[in-house]
């Protein structure tokens, strides 16, 4: 477990000679295979001293994704394409109005430590969110980012931010997804991540009364990334 902020920034900060992280917006929806494929190439041209870490912002068409933990009886109602994917986690929901970060690292040099990188993940949107005054929060038995909704009832939480990591040759990639604006009914058609509670359900910053654009989420991803991660490096 990592039991401090600056515990959790010396391990994973970027290595001194380091070129910077770069940075890339998508400026269309990306279809899923075609981010797969992209990313399975980048983490490939990092591990080899290729190309310099990326983090990716985009957004894609509505879909669901199944993680290698995955239940076919999470999925409802496949009113949208469903993708297998290598990912750790359940099944999911990506679509416009979701700012998803795929996030390549080489942990090798920042620290091959699995549990620590997601902590660090989790930091990064919890960060993120504290700069719209929400109070996001992780839970030991649940991964993601949860917000607290006692105006739903009594123990009420909503996940507001996803995350599904891969790692190969120790390089990480896809990443996090966070609630901005997207349809929240779409999300019925899946048990999301496996969390069948009543008492548990999905939020996004629009929903909770917050009407924030992309462009400042991506800002305020990019200004707490430096924070926890170390120089966010350069315009892609």
């Amino acid at each position: 477990m990592v039991n401090s902020r600056a515990e959790l920034e010396l391990r994973l900060a970027t290595p001194p000679g380091s070129a910077p992280v770069e940075w890339r917006v998508a400026t269309a929806p990306v279809a899923y295979p075609d981010a797969v494929a992209a990313m399975d190439a980048r983490a490939a041209a990092i591990a080899d001293g290729a190309a310099p870490e990326l983090v990716w912002l985009l957004e894609h068409p509505p879909l669901y994704t199944s993680g290698t933990s995955g239940r076919a009886g999470d999925l409802l109602d496949a009113r949208f394409p469903v993708f297998a994917s290598g990912r750790g986690g359940q099944v999911t929901y990506h679509g416009p109005g979701q700012r998803v970060a795929y996030v390549m690292l080489d942990l090798k040099r920042r620290g091959p430590d699995v549990r620590r990188y997601v902590a660090s993940l989790e930091e990064w949107l919890i960060r993120t969110l504290d700069l719209f005054n929400v109070r996001g929060e992780r839970r030991e038995d649940r991964v993601g980012v949860w917000v607290a909704r006692p105006d739903k009832g009594p123990g009420h939480e909503d996940k507001i931010a996803a995350i599904g990591v891969r790692l190969r040759r120790w390089v990480s990639f896809h990443g996090v997804a966070l609630n901005v604006e997207p349809e929240l009914a779409h999300f019925s058609g899946i048990v999301p991540c496996g969390v069948t509670e009543a008492r548990y359900g999905v939020t996004s910053l629009v929903d909770l009364g917050l009407p924030v654009t992309m462009d400042e989420v991506d800002a305020a991803l990019r200004q707490t990334f430096g924070e926890v991660f170390g120089e966010a490096g350069g315009n892609g």
